[in-house]
């Protein structure tokens, strides 16, 4: 493989990142008044501008010369069809044959995997449908009104960020819950107010084998056993989506009350299959397929168009020229839709466990910049806690502002008032405000001379600061698929250019495997010496205290 760096339109990048630091964008707006045209792209559902990047022509060449040159869409190619391109796993990565609208076989490993997906997608809507009509009963007959699904990462991010987007689309056939952390108190909280004979636990672990899942599995038969006084209960209320059935059936659930996960899915991008049953339960399986389609969509657009005119790989080598060539280190996440509130939180997991990585495919020491780390929050609440450091600080945050046309609560005022700020903080943060427009404004106002010369430096924006705008026409269950399935490609794309291995995480396994250790020290009250003095003097003291 080529290292990157040797590449002409490495190099070219490189050398327009050194002319572009000096320029400001209110330049080149002033330049071009066709530059919105240029750099935006439209969707059915959604639009992306990312004319308010320090970009221009030139630099969209570069970038795109660089993704020819690293052979993205050689690699897209591979992607679908089923080429393990997972090297450190052996794995393929087919999260998007969970949605396809197609009955063409996809071989595997001599398996049409095609069938394995239509099989539990018909298993997922008969359960469903059965839970929902009252027809699936607990172990007092009675019918089930609360989902409580367990997992953590990926079994629980997804399938949580999706039903809080969604929940007005929601019957309130059931009530759905999530339990991710293994701290007892979200569980103690979540389970006093409900009735054991009428909840279901879904229990979601790739492995069935992760401990924060497992612990919180354990507590909650505990509980639904000590309420109905049979073990035999669990077959009633206990579901588990796992690739390790053998595991599961040994937990006491039983074979049919199994959903299927495959190696060549990973937790991250898990949502579209079985992972997602607490979304189907709490929307009705048709609105759980309205997202796989908006998601194949989505797939659709990003296998078909120039990448030019794609909007994963242009959101992609956006981020890589912000990131590895401009020297951002950060990017926010920004939603003005009350709905997407854990959107920032899903995409954290999304990219940064993907491509938060610092060595090649080959495993040699990465010496540029790969992956941003991702933070933010609801775009109003961020305006009152952490935009100043946006528009001011000498730390310059590339941030991506996501909203929505139509509001699907609309109350008269709050929407127009809502986008007039998403509208005004990206013209802020890109045009800025210079000290001699603050001083004109000043003056305007009636001002001292004393006054202004204090305040002035102070008032200054420098502006410069990058922004994607994403605008969704409405957040309903296709355009919500689309939108996850767009930034899943840009990751894949943007690890393909930084030649890193996207599809694994073993900076995840090495702290669970401390972890286990440790927690047996815990319990047997023998910490030992093979710990650092800090890590061994903690637990000195935690066992202490108790």
């Amino acid at each position: 493989m080529t290292a990157r760096q040797t590449l002409a339109s490495w190099k070219k990048l490189q050398q327009l990142a050194q002319v572009k630091k000096s320029q400001h964008m209110n330049t080149l707006f002033a330049q071009d008044s066709d530059r919105f045209n240029k750099f935006s792209i439209e969707l059915p559902n959604m639009l992306l501008d990312y004319s308010k990047n320090l970009i221009d022509t030139e630099t969209i060449e570069a970038l795109l010369a660089l993704a020819e040159e690293t052979q993205v869409c050689e690699w897209r190619e591979k992607m679908f069809s089923g080429e393990k391109i997972n090297k450190t796993e052996d794995r393929a990565v087919l999260h998007t044959a969970l949605r396809r609208q197609s009955d063409e076989p996809l071989i595997l490993d001599g398996e049409n995997i095609t069938d394995h997906v239509q099989q539990q997608l018909v298993k997922m809507e008969g359960f469903v449908n059965r839970v929902r009509e009252g027809h699936w009963k607990g172990y007092s007959g009675k019918r089930i009104k609360d989902i409580v699904n367990i997992g953590v990462g990926g079994s629980n991010l997804g399938p949580q960020m999706v039903t809080e987007a969604l929940k007005h689309y929601s019957d309130n056939s059931v009530n759905v819950h999530y339990v991710s952390n293994v701290d007892g108190a979200q569980i103690v909280e979540i389970l006093r107010p409900l009735d054991p004979e009428k909840v279901l636990f879904i229990v979601s672990s790739k492995t069935f084998t992760t401990t924060e899942t497992m612990t919180n599995a354990r507590t909650a038969i505990k509980w639904l056993t000590s309420s109905s006084f049979d073990e035999s209960s669990v077959a009633k209320h206990f579901v588990a989506v796992t690739a390790n059935k053998e595991n599961a059936m040994g937990f006491g659930i039983e074979e049919d009350n199994i959903f299927d996960m495959w190696d060549w899915v990973g937790g991250r991008f898990s949502l579209w299959s079985a992972i997602g049953l607490a979304v189907a339960l709490d929307l009705g399986f048709e609105k759980f397929e309205e997202l796989l389609q908006g998601a194949h969509d989505m797939d659709q657009h990003f296998i078909n168009k120039p990448l030019k005119e794609n909007m994963p790989a242009i959101m992609a080598l956006i981020s890589v020229w912000n990131t590895t060539f401009l020297g951002s280190q950060s990017q926010a996440i920004l939603p003005y839709d009350q709905t997407l509130h854990m959107l920032t939180a899903y995409l954290q997991q999304a990219e940064m466990e993907s491509n938060g990585k610092s060595v090649t495919w080959q495993g040699d020491d990465v010496d540029y910049a790969t992956v941003p780390s991702i933070w933010g929050e609801l775009g109003i609440n961020g305006q009152h806690a952490f935009y100043q450091y946006l528009h001011q600080s000498n730390n310059v945050v590339p941030a991506d502002f996501i909203g929505s046309v139509e509001s699907v609560t609309p109350v008269q005022g709050h929407h127009e008032t809502l986008m007039s700020n998403f509208f005004a903080q990206t013209q802020a943060l890109m045009a800025g405000v210079d000290e001699q427009q603050v001083r004109a404004d000043l003056k305007a106002k009636g001002r001292t001379d004393d006054y202004i010369d204090k305040v002035a430096p102070h008032k200054v924006h420098k502006g410069n600061r990058p922004t994607n705008t994403i605008l969704l026409k409405r957040i309903d269950p296709k355009t919500l698929g689309s939108l996850i399935a767009a930034y899943e490609h840009k990751i894949f794309v943007q690890g393909i250019i930084l030649q890193i291995c996207s599809f694994d995480q073993w900076g995840v396994e090495l702290g669970k495997g401390l972890a286990a250790d440790i927690q047996q020290e815990l319990e047997e009250n023998n910490i030992s010496d093979r710990h650092d003095c800090s890590t061994a003097s903690l637990m000195r003291f935690y066992q202490s205290a108790k």
